[in-house]
């Protein structure tokens, strides 16, 4: 298991970094690494996100800065599937998925265990967390279970299907939100037009991008806006004062995961575009 820190930046500040300023702070690269449990802790709402790959079975073991006892003592998860099928034991209670298959996991569950069904073709895990107050059940979501939002158009580029997998109304959760939306052939642009939300942190982990094709994802507040090219299986941190919305070479999907002060997935401060700087 490996993690790191990244501490929260004041938009004034982010105004004065340079491109290796900005990756470093909010880029998340060194996910999926065969093999390895890959942590970010973030200190927007104490977010962790990561991956596991697991080519044995792996242990989600706590780390130093949640200062727990056992991982999920005072948090919840959500894991979404972008690999090969796999399983995740819970206690001992076993739940497989498939590719693009969700798992949310709630506080209290003292052993959560990774396993590929083949470690040729393993399980590709990501995972996001939040602090929890509260236990709830341990669910399974499939891909087709998830509540669909068919979004955007053809002819403005974002033509999109937003699958809300981890949120109210499919999983009762404490804070964290997960879905997993993907673009239509030909449509490029995600989440446009772009808002902020001021009561929630997210972060979005861009796959699906094809061998030789990128996604430049734009970040900042709407009237400074900054950006940054990403790579297939790569994550981004937002923060609350930052808009989130990306376009790419080609079509891609993104896995979007919140948490912060509410529930309200409509909670947004919409930027009209023509007003982004």
């Amino acid at each position: 298991m490996n993690y790191d820190s990244r501490y929260a930046s004041h938009p004034e500040a982010v105004k004065h970094y340079d491109t290796k300023q900005l990756r470093d702070e909010f880029l998340i690269d060194n996910l999926m690494s065969k093999g390895e449990i890959k942590l970010t802790y973030s200190h927007y709402d104490r977010y962790i996100v990561g991956s596991i790959v697991p080519l044995k079975p792996l242990v989600l073991e706590t780390i130093d800065p949640i200062k727990a006892n056992y991982f999920l003592e005072r948090r919840e998860i959500g894991i979404i599937n972008v690999g090969a099928t796999g399983n995740v034991e819970v206690d001992g209670e076993i739940y497989e998925l498939h590719h693009k298959d969700a798992l949310y996991v709630g506080m209290g569950i003292k052993e959560v265990v990774f396993k590929s069904n083949n470690s040729k073709s393993p399980a590709m895990f990501y995972l996001n967390s939040a602090p929890a107050h509260k236990s709830y059940p341990t669910k399974k979501v499939s891909l087709k279970e998830a509540n669909k939002l068919d979004l955007g158009s053809l002819e403005t580029a974002n033509h999109r299907t937003v699958n809300q997998m981890i949120i109210g109304g499919v999983v009762a959760t404490c804070q964290l939100q997960m879905g997993m939306t993907e673009l239509k052939t030909g449509s490029v642009w995600n989440t446009m037009p772009a808002h902020v939300h001021d009561r929630r942190m997210e972060v979005y982990f861009y796959m699906d991008v094809p061998k030789d094709q990128s996604v430049c994802h734009f970040m900042g507040q709407p009237q400074e806006t900054r950006h940054l090219w990403m790579q297939n299986h790569e994550a981004v941190i937002s923060p609350p004062w930052s808009i989130h919305c990306g376009s790419g070479t080609s079509n891609y999907t993104f896995i979007w995961g919140m948490a912060g002060e509410n529930l309200d997935y409509s909670d947004m401060d919409v930027a009209k575009i023509t007003d982004l700087r």
